[in-house]
């Protein structure tokens, strides 16, 4: 069996102010950042982005795919990045492209611990992580039949089909403060990330955000 990884950018970045997958994580983007720790871990990877967005250069390997409408959630860039996943590969780690403290090690346990489920999704302190979980190709239909239904929440992809909740307790062991599931959505999140990965944020960010409630 062969995994794959899918990266969702397509959302609108209201909250950070600034595109989350072009935005300067070091001296690469974000989206390619993290494109590249999963490459550590996976061999075939899928960014699914909106109809319109710019993406920053990836890779050549990487395949890139559009969400088919706006505005309908991560099941609507999930449904899409499942799609675009070549035949022979059964189930892949999907994630945001706003995660730039994601540990390869965490995917691979993900993947292990998917087993003989269709899904399997990281829960901590009651709280789902859909997008630091794994998917099988095979719960494209459910998908489908929720977004016909104009039921894009997660939630009920995971009450549709077996799902695997995996605690922060199977999880420690490979990534001991869970960065994994760190998303960043505002400046200050991502001002902090910065700091523990040892970068300084660039002037031009710096201006961006001038003005910025420091968690809008």
């Amino acid at each position: 069996m062969e995994y794959g990884a899918v990266v969702l950018c397509g959302g609108r970045s209201s909250r950070m102010g600034l595109a989350k997958a072009t935005l300067p994580f070091g001296a690469e983007p974000m989206l390619r950042r993290v494109v590249r720790l999963l490459g550590q871990t996976v061999g075939v990877i899928v960014v699914a982005a909106g109809p319109k967005q710019e993406l920053p250069e990836l890779p050549p390997e990487v395949r890139v795919v559009r969400d088919r409408q706006e505005g309908r959630g991560p099941l609507e860039g999930l449904y899409a990045g499942l799609s675009g996943l070549p035949q022979h590969v059964d189930a892949a780690y999907v994630t945001g492209c706003d995660v730039p403290l994601l540990v390869p090690a965490f995917v691979v346990r993900m993947l292990e611990l998917l087993d003989e489920y269709a899904i399997a999704v990281p829960v901590r302190d009651a709280r789902h992580y859909p997008l630091a979980a794994v998917y099988r190709r095979s719960v494209l239909g459910a998908i489908k039949t929720l977004l016909a239904a104009d039921r894009p929440r997660p939630a009920f992809l995971f009450d549709m089909v077996r799902t695997r909740r995996v605690t922060a307790d199977q999880l420690i062991a490979v990534d001991p403060e869970l960065t994994t599931l760190e998303n960043l959505n505002r400046p200050s999140e991502y001002l902090r990330a910065l700091a523990r990965a040892g970068f300084t944020p660039s002037p031009g960010v710096l201006r961006a955000f001038a003005g910025k409630s420091a968690d809008p």
